[in-house]
């Protein structure tokens, strides 16, 4: 029996995504550049600032989730164990 195969099993598919993906980033900085935002902070005006803020936002989140789960880490045994 032939194992059924799925559309990101390809990897010609996976980089035909990676370019879609890279071509809406284009996009979305091009119009990051040719609109005029109303901004309240100045650095806001700065180009991609929205996605360097996001993506350092992303980086903390993950790094406090490490953090977090050394505080919050049980046992494997926690609901196995005679109480």
């Amino acid at each position: 029996m032939e194992e059924k195969k799925y559309i990101f099993d390809d990897p010609k598919n996976v980089k035909r995504l990676l370019w879609v993906f890279y071509a809406c980033c284009a996009v979305l900085l091009a119009a990051d550049i040719f609109f005029h935002r109303h901004v309240v902070h100045p650095w806001e005006s700065l180009i991609g600032f929205h996605a360097l803020y996001g993506f350092g936002a992303c980086v903390l989140l993950v790094v406090v989730a490490k953090e977090l789960r050394k505080v919050l880490m049980r046992d494997e045994d926690y609901y196995d164990r005679d109480r």
